[in-house]
């Protein structure tokens, strides 16, 4: 790790990860936890076009039907929102847009500038250039309202144990993936969209979900599940030599892409 690919690489990957959770937190003051999770089913359909444009990725009928499948199930799944603020829309599309590029920034950087980093050590180096690209806005923007404001309460053990259950989650999804393959990481990851919906539903107020959310979620997880088994399929056929198709080595970019959709979420 150089000055040069830190700044280069490393900053860019931070800043991108900072507004990701920036704008995806904002966005949960405006929308449910479930609406903003089925928002976030069109991630695929950013990447890949993001990708697309930055030379990563390949144009192909198959991948167009699938991201159209995508894009119809999350416009299905918003059509059936009852109460849809479009504010909250634009800031998670925001974030979504930020992690897309986040992720095409890292896949950059592991494939081109030939840099093998496990997701420990990315979190190493990119977590204390994300903290420092949200503390400076943070400084001017949200320190001052919160200085206006009569009392303010900073919660340390509610932080503490926010912390921990980010570092558990990253520790959890690396031997996931390194002790069974990112196949599994993936399915997981489905699991775990299911679960945040339905669980957000049971306990918060706020979320009502319809019959054309759930029907518009389900398309679109059709779509996610088609993307990442056409992905899982295309990869590997492109190195033979690489061994188990499914298997992931500790610098292998699905890797660090998978994790650190994880971390994200838990943050």
């Amino acid at each position: 790790m150089t000055t040069d690919i830190y700044i280069n690489s490393v900053i860019p990957i931070g800043a991108m990860f900072a507004m990701t959770l920036w704008l995806g937190n904002s966005a949960y003051l405006y929308i449910s936890v479930a609406f903003a999770q089925m928002l976030k089913a069109i991630m695929p359909v950013a990447v890949f076009l993001l990708g697309a444009a930055f030379g990563l990725e390949e144009m192909s009928y198959r991948m167009l039907a699938i991201m159209s499948v995508i894009s119809v199930g999350v416009i299905v799944a918003s059509v059936g929102e009852i109460t849809i603020s479009w504010v909250g829309v634009v800031y998670q599309m925001g974030g979504v847009v930020a992690e897309a590029l986040r992720l095409i920034f890292i896949e950059i950087f592991l494939k081109k500038k030939g840099v093998k980093l496990n997701l420990i050590s990315m979190m190493y180096y990119v977590s204390p250039c994300s903290a420092l690209c949200l503390f400076i806005p943070w400084l001017f923007l949200e320190k001052p309202k919160m200085d206006d404001s009569i009392s303010w309460n900073f919660p340390p053990f509610t932080l503490f144990l926010n912390c921990l259950c980010t570092f558990i989650l990253n520790m959890s999804v690396f031997l996931v993936i390194s002790r069974t393959s990112a196949l599994t990481a993936r399915v997981t990851g489905v699991v775990r969209d299911w679960s945040v919906v339905l669980l957000s539903a049971a306990i918060f107020a706020d979320t009502q979900l319809t019959f054309i959310n759930i029907i518009g979620y389900a398309i679109a997880i059709a779509g996610v599940v088609a993307y990442n088994n056409h992905k899982l399929k295309v990869k590997p056929q492109s190195n033979p030599q690489q061994g188990d198709e499914n298997k992931v080595s500790q610098g292998n970019p699905r890797d660090v892409e998978i994790s650190m959709n994880s971390a994200k979420e838990s943050s």
